[in-house]
């Protein structure tokens, strides 16, 4: 069965983790700097069991705590130890709570430190304050049960083997609650799933296996032998990544994240897997909502793709495409589709035409962007006597 997660923020929902500025904090005398930190770690704790009770209403199966869940936690100047904090014991037994909860309902919890994790860095400094990152949430990690502390391998710095043999060696300088939970997750620039394999192998880091990464950053290996091979480093439930590119895979910077997930991204080999998916869409718990509903109705990524013009309530013309025409419609309408719509609304469709697939529905997308306004509005005109049709066929299903 698979468990689809949501990461570390809500975009509707009003629950929101608070944070604060080392320079904020540095204005402080010492005692009242550490008052408002134990504000803001209980805050926190409180945010997150709101944040899992949500997930367990929503069928959501694992959230990914944000890496500032105790601000500036491990700050060179402005940093501190939960000890320190004068309300040190509740915000402990806090998040404590929200370990229970999450066993409860059988809710999964995992951390994704920042991109300045590197283990491997070939400065000191940087593989220090690494170590002293990942120890802060492998505590907050032991409070809350989360079994998954995942970086990236970090970068190549030349020669990818000695960079790999520096990531296994620093590992040695982890606590074993950090061990027992790191994982390595392949990029979109450096290391790809084969680079990584060998190193999980060698030293027992299981590998994330992030499918978007994958596409964006191929190596020989298929997805369905990727998967394979990545669920063979797991000694517990494997973790996967998946995104869809904002523009499509013919698109410029197909590593850019979309609002919500294409399903015919969704391997297949996949669908019947025991696996946490971790969704990494800016559409948040939308997304997570999305991505579940179409999987349950076994939507695949077969059938008719439709480009399309939208007429925004400023004038303008939006571009876009769908092989379900009438919903991407009501997306449009709720805000939820396009950053360039909602700010723009009402649209209303002006102008379809079916494509045999989705690449060639792409293609055609880059084609009517590049048009001119002039040629635009001449496509819709040559288009106008079947307007009533396509308003009528979305109204049917609106």
């Amino acid at each position: 069965m698979i468990r689809l997660g949501l990461c570390c923020l809500f975009r509707d929902q009003p629950i929101k983790f608070v944070t604060t500025t080392a320079t904020s904090i540095s204005k402080l005398k010492r005692p009242d700097a550490l008052a408002k930190l134990s504000r803001l770690c209980r805050e926190n704790a409180e945010a997150l069991l709101a944040a899992l009770q949500f997930c367990a209403d929503h069928g959501i199966g694992c959230f990914r705590v944000n890496s500032q869940i105790l601000p500036i936690k491990t700050h060179p100047a402005c940093g501190y130890e939960v000890t320190d904090l004068p309300e040190a014991d509740e915000i402990t037994r806090r998040f404590k709570e929200c370990g229970k909860f999450a066993r409860k309902h059988k809710l999964r919890t995992c951390f994704h430190p920042d991109q300045f994790v590197v283990l491997n860095s070939p400065r000191l400094g940087v593989v220090e304050n690494s170590v002293q990152e990942l120890e802060y949430q492998g505590e907050v990690a032991e409070w809350i049960g989360a079994d998954v502390i995942n970086i990236h391998g970090g970068g190549a710095y030349g020669d990818k083997q000695k960079a790999l043999a520096d990531f296994a060696r620093n590992l040695d300088r982890l606590s074993s609650r950090v061990r027992s939970r790191l994982t390595v997750e392949n990029d979109d620039k450096t290391y790809t799933p084969d680079d990584l394999l060998p190193i999980c192998r060698a030293t027992g880091i299981p590998l994330v296996y992030d499918v978007h990464h994958h596409r964006c950053n191929p190596d020989d290996l298929s997805v369905e032998q990727a998967t394979r091979k990545a669920l063979a480093t797991w000694d517990r439930e494997p973790m996967f990544h998946i995104s869809s590119p904002l523009e499509g895979w013919d698109g410029p910077k197909s590593e850019r994240h979309h609002d919500f997930i294409d399903v015919a991204d969704f391997p297949n080999c996949w669908r019947r897997k025991k696996i946490t998916v971790e969704i990494e869409a800016k559409a948040k718990e939308l997304a997570v909502e999305k991505l579940l509903t179409d999987l349950k109705n076994g939507r695949k990524s077969d059938g008719t793709w439709f480009v399309y013009l939208l007429r925004c309530a400023d004038g303008s013309l939006y571009t876009g495409i769908s092989n379900d025409l009438p919903r991407r419609l009501e997306q449009h309408n709720a805000g939820t589709a396009s950053r360039y719509t909602r700010s723009r609304l009402p649209v209303v469709l002006v102008y379809r035409e079916a494509q045999a697939s989705r690449s060639l529905a792409l293609k055609r997308e880059l084609a009517i962007k590049a048009l001119s306004r002039r040629e635009k509005e001449s496509l819709i005109g040559a288009a106008r006597l079947n307007e009533t049709h396509c308003n009528r066929f979305v109204s049917t299903r609106s």
